[in-house]
This record gives C-alpha cells, structure tokens and sequence, in this order.
C-alpha cells in the first residue's frame, strides 16, 4: 500500500527566533524537557479524515496505527517519521464502529453497521475477507492473541459469532438475548467474553455454547472492555459513567 503525506501534520508550539547566538541555543536546548519518544515531533496532528472517528488503534510494534468512522474508509498512518497515510480499498458500506489488529499486525479487523467485518491485509491496504452472517450492525470485533486466525463479532442483532478465516461462515453462534455492544477473547481461544445493553458481562465456554460466568454491577450499557495482556483481568467502561 502507497502511503500519502497529504494528511498529516505536526505540531511544535516552541518556535526559534532567527539569528540567535549559539550561547543563547545551547542553553534553551538545556531548558526544554528531555525528549522520550522517536516521534518527529513532540505532539503530531493526524489530518485526513473527513467525519467522525469512532475508533483508533497500534499496532502490536507500535510502529502504525489505524483509524476509522463514519466515513467507511480505514485510515492507516506511519507513526513515525511525517505520518504518511494511506486509505484501505475498498469501503465498508456504512459507518465503522470497532477495528484491531491481530496479534502480529498483518491483518486488521473492522466491524461496521453494514452488517459485516473486514478483513484487510495490512501490507497491501486490501480486503481480503469479507465475513458476512449478522442480520444488524456489527459493533465489536475482537482477535485472537495466538494459535488459529479466530475472529469473534458482537452485533445488535443480539448475536455472538465465532468465526475461522479458514471456512466462510461463522464456526459458534451465541444468542446473548439483548443487543452486543462489546467483545473479547478470554485467556485462550475456549473463552469468549461479550457485553451489551443488559449490562451483564458474559463468559461464554466455547466447548459448551453456553454462559459459564455472569458479571453484573454496570448499570447502564457496557460500551467497550479490554483484556489485560495476562488474561487476569477485564476492564470494561459503561454509560453509567463507571469503569470496572
């Protein structure tokens, strides 16, 4: 994928006067804080979109980041040097609400409210799966962090669905009752963990299809949740205005 320059710029608030003595230099240089990031600048502003960007993500290196929204396309952006960009072809058919990487950051994930989730190849900026199933929006999306290409989807049609980029259609699907609005892998691919307008976290045991652990205490809609790299712990963030 050719990446474009056209949509980055930096921002750097500590402008030098022309024509100042190599004193007066060397003692400012003294003064600023020590820089502790390879960015090219201390804060870098990324321009391109044009709509709203529902959600953002690294890279497992750390090295590019990708950002999406309400314009359907996918930005992705160099995170060093000028932050040259590049938009993934094709579209989505609607809004993107959720995207992540896989767990070495050759491919990326996009739910949207077209029904669907993407599957792109990084490298080339291209579709390579298109995985279809949900009867609503797609809202969630998560990854595996080793073994088989598993992906699993959270969606208002009030579905879980496990799928294997190796077969066409989802491999599990889990009737959560209400609309899903988030999901993750537990700590092994025998474990998925979902969310939604009920407020109830949901452990759910692959090998049986069914809930094996209910977390309640949010009171209001679980927007998101992230599991901690270990697999210890869930944190998840709610409309009630609480993080658990």
């Amino acid at each position: 994928m050719e990446l474009m320059t056209t949509g980055k710029r930096s921002y750097n608030s500590d402008l030098t006067p022309s024509k100042r003595l190599r004193t007066e230099l060397l003692s400012a240089d003294a003064d600023k804080p020590r820089r502790t990031s390879s960015l090219l600048s201390p804060i870098m502003l990324l321009e391109g979109h044009q709509g709203e960007i529902l959600c953002s993500k690294f890279s497992p290196k750390g090295d590019i980041l990708a950002s999406a929204g309400s314009e359907r396309s996918i930005y992705i952006w160099k995170t060093y040097g000028e932050c040259e960009n590049g938009i993934m072809q094709p579209n989505h058919g609607g809004t993107i609400c959720d995207l992540r990487f896989n767990y070495d950051g050759s491919t990326l994930y996009t739910a949207s409210i077209d029904k669907t989730i993407g599957v792109w190849d990084v490298a080339s900026g291209s579709r390579i799966k298109r995985l279809k199933g949900h009867t609503n929006f797609v809202n969630s999306v998560g990854e595996t962090k080793k073994g088989p290409p598993l992906v699993v989807s959270g969606s208002d049609d009030c579905q879980v669905k496990l799928w294997d980029l190796r077969r066409r259609a989802s491999v599990v699907n889990l009737n959560s009752v209400y609309q899903v609005t988030a999901v993750s892998f537990g700590e092994s691919e025998e474990q998925v963990i979902s969310a939604g307008v009920d407020n109830e976290i949901k452990l759910w045991d692959l090998r049986k299809a069914d809930v094996s652990i209910s977390l309640l205490g949010h009171k209001d809609t679980v927007t998101s949740m992230d599991l901690s790299p270990d697999g210890s712990y869930l944190l998840t963030n709610s409309m009630d205005n609480t993080m658990r």
